[in-house]
């Protein structure tokens, strides 16, 4: 450090007088508080946060004191500032205790501070701002010690519990849900949904306020995580693994490593690929648990109201339906791995950042069509239609339609167009459409007129 009025974290001990430390927050706990049991009837307060100083080294900091102090104190500064800490306590870590629930450090103390002996501010020397900032960056485990998301899946239920790192894209940010609870305590929880090149989606559970905000201020798709010492839990409400950040995780954001570079490249290709939307599988609920229906205007605006994936029914006709194009444009033949669109004669999958692209392809042919929707408000345009869905709906398999004339697919064409459909549609908030939406039709028949009359009377 610069100003040689700090100390490095490596050199503090408990015998120096006074000392003044200078670090960036890489990571921070919420506030909590315990009944005092000196003073019965009042409560003391209390919280956590990480300082780093130097590549390889780094502490916790917990500041103790009544309601006031703690909070204000918490409040004033957040993971990415550099602070300035003058005469912490400098005390022996406690394994047994507080410790097990702190991040791992690399040496043996730990700081105290309190209202009465100790000030900590945000940083103001710019030079030493200037060495502080790129630590941010620097995840505080090897970076080369992570587990991809593929490697949590295919250990599945043996990682169940473990505290483990892991390298992986955002793919989406949930919106924070809040409860309250049997005891009366208000909590929040937000989902974020990762990515790598070995899976499109895993779950990763925020409980924690400053998690929250630290995870809503990054860029879908466009960001990638090194988390160090996230648990890992047997989810039985989703049948697979997840990923939860607790208080000894340290998130570090676009860390400065090559495998987090070369992760994302991957995800900036895929992203502007389109291949992570198409990956959202249409069964990610059972068809007969939808039961809201909508206009499509009402579908509209509840995409803009919340960024949210939903599910629901529109009876509307079918008002673009492109099957007697080109046969190429209507079935397509994508890598099963990444989802890119490859020549039905590729010999491996020409998407430079495939994770099987040494290997000999492998991949899916199917119907893959863009359909437009409209009832009486408006209308949806380039819903995406796939196999085995299309199937299904067109009553045709994909190799069955190849072999048809053409006047044969303009008959299976005016089958469905301009007729009332019951459409089941997933509604995904997509940043490419220009309506902001996008949606995928998970199944698909000619409507009943009998309950169509009885569901639009509703909606009128």
């Amino acid at each position: 450090m610069a100003a040689q009025s700090y100390i490095a974290i490596s050199e503090l001990h408990p015998n120096f007088s006074h000392p003044k430390v200078a670090g960036i927050i890489i990571g921070k706990t919420d506030v909590k508080s315990f009944p005092d049991r000196k003073n019965i009837g009042t409560d003391r307060f209390t919280f956590g946060f990480t300082i780093k100083d130097s590549p390889d080294f780094f502490i916790n900091v917990t500041a103790w004191g009544n309601d006031g102090y703690v909070n204000g104190l918490s409040s004033s500064f957040s993971i990415g500032d550099c602070v300035t800490i003058e005469n912490p306590l400098v005390a022996n870590k406690d394994p047994e205790k507080g410790d097990r629930f702190c991040p791992t450090t690399p040496g043996l103390y730990r700081l105290l501070v309190t209202e009465a002996h100790s000030q900590v501010r945000l940083c103001a020397d710019v030079y030493t701002i200037e060495q502080l900032l790129p630590l941010i960056h620097l995840p505080v485990k090897d970076s080369r010690d992570f587990y991809s998301l593929g490697d949590i899946e295919v250990n599945g239920q043996r990682l169940d519990g473990t505290v483990i790192n892991i390298l992986a894209a955002v793919k989406s940010i949930g919106e924070p849900k809040q409860f309250t609870t049997s005891d009366g305590r208000k909590g929040q929880r937000l989902e974020v949904k990762l990515f790598d090149d070995s899976v499109s989606s895993f779950p990763l559970i925020c409980w924690d306020r400053e998690a929250i905000q630290l995870v809503q201020t990054l860029i879908p798709k466009e960001t990638v995580l090194f988390i160090a010492d996230a648990k890992i839990s047997f989810d039985n409400f989703r049948s697979g693994m997840a990923a939860t950040v607790n208080s000894k995780t340290i998130i570090t954001v676009n860390p400065d490593t090559r495998e987090a570079s070369l992760l994302f490249s991957y995800a900036k290709e895929v992203s502007e690929s389109g291949a992570l939307d198409q990956d959202e599988k249409p069964e990610d609920v059972p068809v007969d648990s939808i039961i809201d229906v909508y206009t499509v205007s009402q579908l509209k605006q509840k995409a803009q109201e919340s960024p949210e994936v939903f599910f629901g029914i529109t009876y509307s006709f079918i008002s673009k339906l492109d099957l007697d194009s080109s046969v190429s444009k209507v079935i397509k033949t994508r890598c099963s791995r990444c989802k890119f669109q490859v020549s039905e004669d590729a010999e491996s999958c020409t998407n430079q950042l495939c994770p099987g692209r040494d290997q000999a392809l492998s991949a899916t042919t199917g119907f893959d069509l863009l359909v437009d929707f409209t009832d009486h408000t408006g209308t949806l345009p380039a819903c995406t239609l796939r196999s085995p869905v299309a199937e299904k709906t067109l009553g045709c398999t994909a190799d069955e339609f190849t072999s048809l004339t053409d006047d044969e697919r303009t008959a299976m064409k005016w089958k469905f167009l301009l007729e009332r459909c019951k459409i089941y549609v997933k509604i995904l908030p997509s940043t490419k459409m220009r309506t902001g939406i996008r949606g995928m039709i998970v199944d698909c028949s000619l409507a009943d007129p009998g309950e169509v009359k009885q569901h639009m009377s509703a909606l009128l």
